[in-house]
């Protein structure tokens, strides 16, 4: 493998969802600069390698990226092969396309590997099919935290017909809450709050739009973790019932 650098999404925790191109990407890596959010078993595939914790997570002290740019072009540009190992697609709300670009245009060769994002393993996980025939006809990714610290267009996004995952949303429950009541969204829609999405430690609270700021203190919801907002997340075996009960937590 020739100097350059590997954008590579370690999926969103179990370390068996790495891709077979995550893999190969690690074994030959010289430098791997790891993310927080990292299982560090996937480590196991890159023995040989010099390890970089470059961590970067929501509401603690983080690497800053012009940081993480600079080190990724010292090491490239020192002709050895490194891995950014990033939590979830490198795609997903993870600054991979930023990164590459930057790179690109310092004449460094980059190669993007996607990862399974933790909206799609959590809700897998928890037995929820986002795209569900006859139930939802289309998904919307969205993160609560924005680059300029502004507020997602939540009463467009009550209007969109689709599933709602929603990454990032933990600290601002109640932001997510009323602008999309406020949009429209009817206060009886299923809320899915999935935690730690595809570790052993997962856990996931049932709730409604109008009910989840409340059940989310009650279950002492914590980062990381995911919010899928639907129909698609009424409890399974109840999508065609008008009272399906809610507020089912699984610890």
């Amino acid at each position: 493998m020739s100097a350059k650098v590997w954008l590579v999404g370690a999926g969103p925790g179990d370390p068996e969802l790495l891709t077979l191109k995550a893999v190969r990407a690690l074994g030959e890596a010289q430098v791997v600069m790891i993310d927080d959010l990292v299982n560090p078993a996937v480590l196991e595939h890159c023995p040989n390698a010099r390890i970089i914790p470059v961590g970067k997570r929501g509401g603690c002290r983080s690497t800053p990226q012009a940081f993480i740019h600079r080190l990724m072009l010292r090491y490239a540009r020192q002709g050895k092969c490194v891995v950014r190992l990033k939590g979830g697609d490198p795609c997903i709300f993870g600054r991979g396309g930023e990164e590459a670009e930057w790179l690109a245009a310092r004449g460094i060769e980059v190669e993007l590997v996607n990862g399974i994002t933790a909206g799609l393993a959590g809700a897998t996980q928890c037995g929820i099919s986002l795209t569900q025939r006859g139930v939802a006809r289309g998904v919307t990714l969205v993160t609560a935290h924005t680059l300029d610290d502004s507020s997602p267009e939540w009463q467009a996004l009550a209007k969109s017909g689709t599933t709602l995952v929603v990454y990032m949303g933990v600290s601002k429950l109640e932001q997510v809450q009323v602008g999309l009541l406020e949009g429209g969204l009817a206060a009886s829609t299923p809320v899915a709050m999935i935690e730690n999405a595809s570790l052993p430690q997962q856990r996931e609270c049932r709730s409604s739009l109008a009910d989840m700021c409340r059940d989310a203190l009650i279950f002492k919801l914590k980062s990381p973790a995911i919010l899928v907002i639907g129909e698609v997340a009424t409890p399974a075996g109840h999508h065609n019932e008008a009272n399906a009960t809610l507020g089912h937590c699984i610890a």
